[in-house]
């Protein structure tokens, strides 16, 4: 009732932000003439121009208007395209750090060069973010002519770019990018030692491209750079015999909302009797019992060409949400293992984490954050509460013209193919082209196997065939055109009506400097083809009379395309299944109807579907066998439509607290995190580090004498606990206690002392190594350890992460004692590396003179490159970590730390 009153009142949201944003494009439009008066070198030089302003005091929201106007001009001039009042707006969304929600073919990608420009003029560098490394590519070269004429340098980040390569696009202005290599970048840069080893220069701005896909349905992946374990495969093996061995509904209980497997009391005691043990769950089986509910899940769970397919002995996992593949990534927890040995391949040993991030704790990172989406508004609750981020809806530039049908039901998977086969027969007939969903790899190729037996020619796009994926999805609005696609395979690539525009491609390529030779590109790209023949014919050359041919003969194919498509109805989309989240069916029915053009969408259900049949289909079934309906006869009701609609919602309210709840837990090591990574970047920001060690020297020191000189009486002190624990340490004992004793306060006088006699033991073996030795040796050491005490942490923290849900039988709350007990774990594990870096460096001796060492310039990645979804997928080795302290000063010895080949203990 509130919400009604303040709607009337002040308006909805929509209408808010559209009176936020009218007056801003207003005023770009007006800039619009006097920017178009310009010569090509002064709009170039409005880059510098800008700069200057910024440098004088302006802020970015004060140039704005005249900036995008800027580059609505040159994106005229170079590319040919003159942004949309509705484009204008999405940038402004983008610069003010939102999510500008514009519906598929609004020109999100032209968009963005915006924000993006204006953002650049900061010069702390601007992040695009896309997701896979084809759309990085493809949207930084179709833009950088822009970019390029208003003096602007652009970088593309690559999956297997060398080092320097990778430092060099993120020094430039712009940078295109996966948010996999983005992350794995951060965590890389927080584990090298070296600072110019560094590649990223700093978190400004991001532009997230399907923003909804990245914060969203990957939000549950962590990613993690990890080393290989010690464990043997041979368990899984093992564990893998005895699944076929277990009865469902005796022996464990399958859950396939939760997508979890449980043993039952007599699943337990079946299991004991076949591994020969006693008592599956005492203490030294927890990890038995965790292999076999992995292997359960493996079995019962996942299911082979929909959740993996195998390729060339491997286990290839396949993204839920956009059905494509995912090579080098691996489930974590022994879960890939155990499916590893389900299906009879080789078996690749666990890895232990070295560095991990979430998502959504790397995106938090950045000062200012957006991102644009055709699909973002039913998520508006969960982007502000992670991300602080509001979605504002921006209207289409043509009203939509698709026709969204209403569902239809059937009771049985076979007669919902019949009657989608009948309707794909039907649109052929009219050539009218269909984008045919699946949720599925296994629904896809069955679907296919219809067709073919129907005689229908189509393509199927799926995890299989994604190297194919644009070429495809672009020729899916041909005239009769049937494609196959799992989920939204293709994203990011748009269906034109007629099929892809390759005279365009011919069009673009075609670099001439030749004025008649412009004429000509410009009328093809209207279609004006009287002028363009005309100025065809008058070319000054055969070569380019009979490429102007060529490209006017292809255009005159898809403009009759386009036509006969458009007559047919434009593109139909076929939904073959409910997704259990409204935003990826939204996504494909938006795949039609772009920039106007007509479409239609349709979904096929039946009772058999996941969706239907874990959510309650019971009673609709009841409800047709009741009215004796026919084998074929669909329904179409409110109660059916309504009952999907509570089950999608339900499975979303479901899954964004799976997602929150992750991040609260992850939150516990992103404050520990911050705190190794700010310590490591003191580190290798200064080249010494000798005032951070004489700090851990008195903190160390401090605490000793606390735990060792407690009370006011030193009679009643452990002297010689205190003495024992100074001179294991080769100090000297340099002190005589009658003289503490007599002193007003003595523990500080002890204090005091002891510091004293440290700091000159420090100061003389800086002297003896050379100062400019022992700072190289110092830093690396410092390193070294503060790596090594990281990486056993984060192991211990897994570790107390997965059983810390044990305290919930003791009626705690496991997040809280997760809190708890890791801020335990971590003050332990900070106070263990302060004492092991004193230690170590008190002992260190130089067995002989050297001249100071060169910093080591060489890079090496570092661990393996993992990812993951809910199950925390992980992925492809990429190196191995080296010690870069011994490898600085080979000569170097010492204690206390873990041991080397050209270690020695120094003499006491």
């Amino acid at each position: 009732m509130i919400q009604k009153v303040l709607r009337i009142l002040f308006g909805s949201k929509y209408e808010r932000d559209l009176k936020r944003l009218i007056p801003i494009v207003k005023e770009i439009n007006s800039w619009e003439e006097k920017i178009q008066n310009l010569s090509d070198s002064e709009l170039s030089a409005q880059t510098q121009k800008f700069k200057d302003r910024l440098q004088n005091g302006e802020t970015l929201d004060q140039i704005l208007p005249e900036a995008f106007a800027t580059v609505r001009e040159v994106s005229v001039r170079r590319l040919g395209m003159r942004h949309f009042d509705v484009q204008m707006m999405g940038g402004i969304a983008l610069h003010w750090g939102n999510i500008s929600e514009m519906k598929t073919g609004e020109g999100k990608t032209l968009t963005s060069t915006l924000a993006v420009y204006l953002n650049s003029l900061a010069g702390k560098g601007v992040h695009l973010v896309t997701v896979n490394d084809y759309l990085a590519r493809r949207d930084a070269n179709w833009m950088k002519p822009i970019y390029d004429f208003l003096n602007l340098s652009v970088g593309i980040i690559q999956h297997d770019m060398e080092h320097e390569d990778r430092k060099k696009a993120y020094s430039a202005d712009i940078t295109y990018g996966t948010n996999n290599e983005y992350g794995f970048d951060y965590l890389r840069d927080n584990m090298v030692t070296h600072l110019d080893h560094k590649v990223q220069r700093g978190h400004f701005f991001a532009i997230v491209d399907e923003v909804d896909s990245i914060l969203i349905d990957e939000a549950r992946t962590p990613l993690i750079i990890s080393g290989p374990s010690d464990e043997s495969t041979d368990k899984y093996v093992r564990i893998d015999k005895i699944i076929p061995k277990l009865i469902e509904g005796e022996d464990f209980e399958k859950d396939e909302k939760a997508r979890n497997v449980l043993l039952t009391e007599r699943g337990v005691a079946h299991v004991e009797e076949i591994l020969s043990i006693d008592n599956l769950y005492a203490p030294q089986n927890v990890d038995l019992v965790h292999h076999v509910h992995q292997a359960l899940k493996a079995h019962k769970i996942f299911q082979r060409d929909v959740d993996y397919v195998v390729q060339n002995g491997e286990v290839i996992i396949v993204d839920e949400f956009t059905g494509r593949l995912m090579p080098g990534r691996r489930y974590s927890d022994g879960l890939h293992q155990a499916l590893e040995a389900k299906e009879a391949v080789q078996i690749a040993r666990e890895s232990q984490t070295l560095a991990s991030i979430t998502f959504q704790n790397y995106f938090r990172l950045y000062e200012k954050l957006s991102g644009m989406t055709g699909t973002a508004d039913t998520e508006a609750e969960e982007f502000h509460k992670i991300y602080h981020l509001d979605v504002i809806v921006i209207p289409p530039n043509l009203p939509v013209q698709r026709i969204d049908n209403a569902d239809r039901v059937y009771r049985t998977e076979k007669e919902k193919f019949t009657a989608i086969l009948k309707e794909i027969e039907e649109l052929q007939s009219r050539k009218q082209p269909a984008l045919v969903g699946t949720i599925s790899i296994e629904k896809s190729e069955v679907l296919s196997k219809i067709l073919a037996q129907a005689g229908i020619s189509h393509n199927v796009l799926n995890a299989k065939f994604h190297e194919k994926e644009a070429e495809i999805i672009a020729n899916a609005g041909k005239p009769g055109a049937v494609t196959i696609a799992t989920n939204m395979a293709g994203r990011g690539t748009d269906i034109v009506l007629g099929g892809a525009q390759l005279y365009r491609e011919n069009l673009e390529s075609w670099v001439e400097s030749d004025r008649h030779v412009q004429e000509f590109k410009e009328a093809a790209l209207r279609l004006d083809f009287d002028r363009a023949e005309s100025i065809a014919d008058n070319l000054d050359s055969q070569s380019k009379k009979s490429r102007a041919k060529e490209i006017l003969t292809s255009a005159k194919i898809w403009q009759k395309n386009h036509e006969e498509v458009l007559g047919a109805g434009g593109l139909h989309i076929l939904g073959t299944e409910r997704h259990e989240a409204r935003r990826i069916d939204n996504q494909l029915r938006g795949r039609s109807g772009r920039q106007g053009d007509p479409g239609s969408s349709r979904f096929y259900l039946s009772l058999q579907d996941d969706l239907m049949r874990i959510f309650g289909s019971d009673r609709i079934a009841g409800i047709m066998e009741r009215l004796k309906m026919p084998e074929g006869q669909e329904i179409e009701h409110t109660m059916v439509s309504n009952a999907i609609a509570r089950a999608q919602k339900r499975v979303e309210g479901h899954n964004f607290d799976i997602r929150k709840h992750l991040l609260e837990y992850d939150d516990v090591m992103n404050r520990q995190r911050i705190v190794i990574y700010k310590m490591r970047n003191e580190v290798l920001e200064n080249k010494d580090v000798t005032g951070l060690v004489k700090g851990f020297i008195e903190e160390i020191l401090e605490a000793q004498i606390l735990a060792t000189c407690e009370g006011g009486n030193p009679n009643g002190w452990e002297v010689e606990s205190l003495k024992e624990w100074f001179t294991g340490m080769g100090l000297p004992w340099e002190i005589d206690f009658e003289e503490v004793k007599k002193s007003k306060n003595a523990q500080l006088y002890l204090f005091d002392r002891l510091n004293e006699i440290i700091q000159k033991f420090y100061l003389e073996k800086v002297d003896r190594i050379g100062s400019e030795v022992w700072k190289v040796l110092e830093r690396n050491i410092f390193l070294d350890i503060l790596d090594h005490r990281w990486k056993e942490h984060l192991y211990s923290m897994d570790h107390l992460r997965e059983g810390i849900w044990t305290v919930g039988y003791g009626e705690k709350n496991p997040l809280v004692e997760y809190k708890l007990q890791g801020f335990r774990i971590f003050d332990q594990a900070i106070d263990n590396m302060k004492n092991e870096i004193v230690s170590f460096l008190l002992r260190v001796e130089v067995t002989e003179k050297t001249q100071v060492p060169e910093e080591k310039k060489e890079y090496k990645k570092i661990g393996q490159e993992l990812t993951g979804g809910f199950q925390e997928l992980q992925g492809k080795s990429s190196g191995s970590q080296s010690s870069e302290a011994t490898k600085a000063l080979p000569v170097a010895s010492g204690g206390g730390g873990s041991e080397r080949k050209t270690s020695r203990r120094r003499k006491r």
